[in-house]
């Protein structure tokens, strides 16, 4: 059989000498018609630069093909070197032979213009539809992506829609195109695990429909275990491994694999749970919520509003001293509402947050996802670290000192980053630095709000293990809201359900992941990628998650719950 592509020696660079900056070091692969090559590797590893190369959009970010061949057998069976190929005819095959879709879709989709729009444009300029075919073609190739009331959304601009329903508008519009290679550059990252799952799903049936090939990038190896037929695994410009993907999954050769397999987190239906929770060592709880809710008032007029977004709806439960709460459910759930209202960053509507400070403590701090969004970068790192402390009325003075220093080291980082600025640090580098400056204060409870998410997999496991130990060293009680499973399986004691801003399941870790009593916590674990479920097979859920928009004046029905457990209880459905 002919490669569809066959990529050799390939080698790309950046800057003024491109050579001696190359960041992609000889990668050679074979792609087979209706094939699914995943590339997995940390970040730097060069797999999304290997990817851009393929359509030479790599050219356009001020990279440079310094050697190799990239062969591209099109639809009429001629061969295409596309390091050779002038710009005229890249734009040809750009869409129509090679699809992408990129990770971030808020940022690939135009917001002032509605997604019908967008996806006309597509079909007009890759097959000169008229305008009316092209909103035919639409609303057809909306309904194959499985968007669920198509016509209307035509309508919707795209901040109107969620994360999920945005990436799958860039892979209706990918698929315009009739594309016979679809390059996916991380398109499940930023998506809640449901959500992920329903992806892959989809494209996966869509590679079926179609025949079409598939690259995949990531850095999640158990995400692609079910869809590729290969894995291509890159370290430091360099595929140090590849082959079929049990062989690779199975019987890894080269240590950087093992170490990457080692380091991905294995949800193991609770087995992984720690067994070292404070719940019944503490008589008090160090944060009680009592019938939390926090709207969002739409639709004002003169005098009052027409409604409210009722973000959060009833929520309770308590923080042991030293104990981890791990809150989980996807975008939208209420999650980081729950947070900030903790924090006071958000007004309540109604309920009762209660916090059992120090002395001379704040009792909240918070370490947010995007490190590098956290920390000001003009500002180096002692006056970073500095920052809480001033603000809360000490001193800059060698006591303050001393305790940069005790917690750089506690954190794994030298003493002279004291000296450097943020973007002198890696991703995780900077989460740490974010963790030693929530911890600069003493507090009692430190709110990690999808902290390690956007983390390396082997990067996210020494964090993780470092807030272990913080835990028992400084006996912190920890506010772990995330989308992973499999990573809250390891850091929680307990585990809060939240779904359509209610918690729907609460209770010890190891009895909820083990035995789920919800609906809506089934589906949650069912939804969790694994190197172990890559025999299963996914189907594409268009379950709708119910509006959160309400009337004025509606308060929800009283909840009804039901005990599974010593420690474990669930909502009954039909008080939702």
């Amino acid at each position: 059989m002919t490669p569809l592509l066959s990529v050799r020696d390939l080698r790309v660079g950046f800057g003024q000498d491109p050579k001696a900056n190359e960041v992609v070091k000889g990668v050679s692969f074979d792609l087979d018609p209706g094939g699914t090559l995943a590339i997995v590797g940390e970040s730097g590893s060069g797999k999304s630069v290997t990817a851009l190369s393929i359509n030479r959009l790599v050219d356009f970010g001020g990279g440079r093909i310094t050697s190799g061949s990239i062969l591209l057998t099109r639809a009429d069976g001629s061969t295409l070197d596309v390091t050779k190929a002038d710009e005229r005819t890249l734009r040809g095959i750009r869409g129509r032979d090679v699809g992408m879709i990129f990770q971030e879709p808020m940022t690939s989709l135009n917001p002032v213009h509605t997604i019908g729009a967008q996806i006309e444009e597509a079909f007009r300029l890759s097959k000169g539809m008229s305008s009316d075919a092209a909103r035919k073609a639409s609303l057809e190739v909306l309904d194959r992506v499985r968007i669920p009331d198509a016509r209307s959304r035509l309508k919707y601009y795209p901040h109107q829609l969620s994360g999920g329903m945005r990436q799958r508008v860039m892979i209706a519009m990918a698929l315009a195109c009739s594309p016979r290679l679809l390059i996916a550059d991380e398109p499940t990252t930023a998506l809640d695990v449901t959500v992920q799952a329903q992806i892959m799903a989809l494209l996966a049936e869509l590679r079926a429909e179609t025949g079409m090939s598939m690259i995949f990038i990531t850095h999640d190896i158990g995400l692609v275990a079910g869809i590729a037929d290969r894995i291509m695994v890159m370290q430091n410009g360099v595929a140090v491994e590849q082959n079929d993907t049990d062989l690779v999954l199975d019987a890894p050769r080269h240590d950087y694999t093992r170490h990457l397999l080692k380091a991905v987190p294995h949800f193991t239906s609770g087995n992984a749970v720690r067994d070292d929770g404070a719940r019944g060592k503490a008589s008090d709880p160090i944060i009680k919520v009592d019938d939390l809710a926090v709207r969002f008032p739409i639709g004002k007029g003169l005098f009052k509003s027409s409604g409210a977004i009722h973000a959060v709806d009833g929520v309770s439960f308590e923080l042991m001293p030293g104990e981890t709460l791990g809150i989980v459910g996807e975008s939208g759930s209420g999650k980081s509402t729950t947070a900030r209202a903790i924090l006071g960053l958000n007004d309540t509507h109604r309920g009762n947050i209660v916090t059992k400070a120090g002395h001379s403590k704040r009792p909240v701090q918070m370490v947010f996802q995007d490190p590098f969004a956290s920390l000001n970068p003009r500002l180096n790192v002692e006056a970073l670290l500095a920052e809480p402390a001033l603000a809360n009325g000490r001193k800059r003075d060698a006591d303050l000192k001393k305790r940069m220093h005790f917690l750089l080291e506690r954190v794994g980082l030298p003493a002279d980053a004291l000296a450097r600025y943020p973007h002198q640090f890696s991703g995780g580098q900077r989460q740490r630095l974010c963790i030693a400056r929530a911890l600069m204060l003493n507090p009692d409870v430190v709110v990690l709000d999808e902290a390690v998410s956007a983390l390396d997999v082997s990067v996210q496991a020494r964090v993780l293990e470092l807030l272990v130990d913080l835990q028992r060293e400084f006996g912190l009680a920890y506010l772990f809201i995330s989308h992973d499973m499999a990573v809250v399986e390891r850091i929680a004691h307990r585990i809060a359900v939240m779904f359509a801003g209610q918690i729907v399941e609460i209770g010890d870790a190891r009895s909820v992941l083990a035995d789920p009593q919800h609906s809506y916590t089934k589906r949650l674990i069912a939804a969790v990628p694994a190197i172990e479920r890559r025999k299963q097979h996914f189907s594409v859920d268009v379950t709708q998650v119910p509006s959160l928009v309400r009337p004025a004046g509606y308060e929800p029905p009283p909840a009804h719950w039901r005990q599974a457990g010593d420690d474990h209880s669930y909502r009954l459905e039909d008080t939702q």
